[in-house]
């Protein structure tokens, strides 16, 4: 049975389990969350209806107590007590004394003549005539009028009450300007949190107070249309992208709206709150559940791999360490095999020198060609024999030795193994060894394996057209190690893979190109020989190998 299948029962098993033991828990939050939402919401609206409610009240009663003021006045007194400005000026001081709403009086006659004031605008308003103004001909068929706030004569929003007296056959006004600031007081309470809003408009829409963000006074709001609105309305609208909770509520005299706009956002704060801790504890809940079902599932089926891959990975690595025999032996017999004609094709060349020592040879005209062509055959056949002894070296048994060990004159034998692919590549190889390098220590056919297999991938990184860089010096931190560092200019490899990069079977090559057991088996064997091997990459730039060895 391989991994998917035991992936599969394994799934089958969780998803069982979790199913049983899952959904009722969901079912249980979602029900409570849900209807915990839903009264506190209700608890919302309800406590925005009361505010709307209040604040609507108490505009009510300071309407009605400054228009029973006026009313009392023009009860209590004829007009020709009331047109002496200084006995007005008394009464408005009496007026003002209970209560700083009033601003002036003034007394109009029925042809809108203004008979008597007192107030900041003697000048400017004394002398005015009323009769073409809606609040003089409201006030002269209602009886009592409120007015919306208005630039008027003065030219500075205000808004007045009047009440008129039929007194003989002649009526007369009192009219009262009322200081807004106390009607903005009164609506400013209404604003809640950091976002919230309070405002009031008339039944065309206009502003009758200064909003806190919905607009300016005398223009429409930036919010919903609420002008046509009776008795009290709450309602959750969406307006310019932002949603808000708005209470609406109708005052039936004067007939203004006031408005209150609240951020759910911070008014549902406790609720989502609630929502934070009911969400942590079906978490914590489905966390104990998931963990408690697969556990013992997992613990099993992991085992299981874990062994099929155990098994798999040492029959692979049996395979190519009989692979790496094979070929060891097979590098031995072919370096024997060309040592044989390489032996006789040397005694011929040493019997042809000793032909042209002759004095009958020396004096023929070829003579010193015959000659170079002796020595430029002795001196391949050197070649020849060093490259033979480094198979024959290759080739040698597997079991670790301990040898003095020159680590650059190494590196130059294992260089040559590669330098005609290089050249073929056109991949340049830079050497810079330190000359003052110590001896080590180690296994000389292990460490060249090693140095054989990563200049190799390197070369593969690079494909072609690059640069290779082998560098050696004593280690900064440890006097007593040497360092190797083999760098490349290939495209690098991915963060998510170095961690990866001396796991066994992982390999970036193609299918069929890399078995991902090189870099695998030279970890293992510089770490058997008590070094360390690091990699460090960046793509786009290179990577570079960075072998540690001690000295013994």
């Amino acid at each position: 049975m391989d991994s998917k299948h035991y992936a599969a029962l394994r799934t089958k098993i969780v998803a069982a389990t979790l199913c049983f033991s899952l959904i009722p828990l969901f079912s249980l939050g979602i029900t409570i969350y849900y209807q915990f939402h839903a009264a506190y919401t209700q608890k919302i609206e309800e406590s925005l209806r009361t505010l709307v409610q209040n604040r609507r009240s108490a505009l009510e009663l300071f309407f009605d107590e400054r228009v029973s003021q006026l009313i009392t006045v023009v009860q209590t007194h004829s007009m020709e007590r009331l047109v002496d400005e200084d006995y007005l000026a008394r009464l408005f001081n009496v007026l003002q004394a209970r209560s700083k709403s009033f601003i002036d009086l003034g007394v109009i006659d029925q042809d809108g003549t203004h008979l008597a004031y007192v107030g900041p605008h003697y000048d400017k308003l004394k002398v005015v005539n009323y009769s073409g103004e809606d609040w003089f001909t409201g006030t002269l068929s209602s009886g009592v009028y409120i007015s919306d706030v208005f630039l008027g004569f003065r030219k500075v929003p205000h808004f007045v009450i009047a009440v008129s007296k039929l007194e003989g056959n002649r009526t007369w006004i009192l009219r009262a300007t009322i200081n807004s600031d106390i009607i903005d007081n009164i609506v400013r309470a209404g604003q809640l949190g950091k976002k919230g809003d309070a405002f009031i408009v008339n039944r065309r829409n206009i502003l009758q107070t200064q909003p806190r963000f919905a607009g300016t006074l005398l223009a429409p709001p930036e919010a919903p249309d609420f002008a046509a609105v009776s008795g009290t309305h709450v309602e959750t609208i969406t307006y310019n992208g932002e949603t808000c909770l708005y209470g609406a509520s109708g005052l039936n005299h004067p007939r203004w709206v006031l408005v209150v706009k609240e951020d759910p956002t911070a008014e549902m704060a406790p609720l989502f709150r609630a929502r934070f801790v009911e969400a942590l504890i079906i978490m914590a809940g489905t966390l104990l559940v998931v963990v408690g079902t697969i556990f013992t599932a997992r613990a099993m089926t992991n085992e299981l791999i874990r062994v099929e891959a155990e098994k798999s990975a040492s029959d692979d690595l049996l395979i190519q360490s009989q692979k790496m025999a094979a070929l060891g032996k097979l590098a031995a017999g072919v370096a024997h095999e060309i040592n044989n004609p390489l032996q006789i094709i040397a005694e011929k060349a040493g019997w042809m020198k000793d032909l042209l020592e002759e004095e009958e040879v020396s004096k023929s005209e070829n003579f010193q060609e015959f000659q170079d062509c002796v020595v430029k055959i002795e001196r391949q056949l050197e070649r020849c024999r060093s490259i033979t002894h480094r198979l024959l070296r290759f080739g040698r048994r597997m079991e670790p030795a301990h040898e003095m060990v020159d680590i650059n004159q190494l590196l130059a034998e294992t260089i040559t193994f590669l330098e005609n692919e290089a050249h073929f590549r056109e991949i340049a190889i830079v050497r810079e060894y330190d000359e003052q390098l110590p001896k080590i220590t180690t296994d000389p056919t292990q460490i060249q394996q090693v140095f054989l297999n990563i200049i190799d991938n390197a070369l593969d990184a690079v494909g072609k057209d690059g640069k290779i860089t082998i560098k050696t010096s004593v280690s900064t931190t440890s006097p007593r190690e040497v360092v190797i560092e083999i760098s490349d200019t290939g495209p690098g490899i991915p963060k998510e893979h170095l961690a990866k990069i001396f796991d066994p079977f992982f390999t970036t090559k193609s299918p069929g190109e890399g078995t991902g057991l090189g870099l695998s088996i030279s970890h293992s064997t510089i770490e058997r020989l008590g070094g360390r091997i690091t990699v460090s990459s960046e793509q786009g730039v290179g990577t570079t190998f960075r072998i540690s060895l001690p000295a013994t």
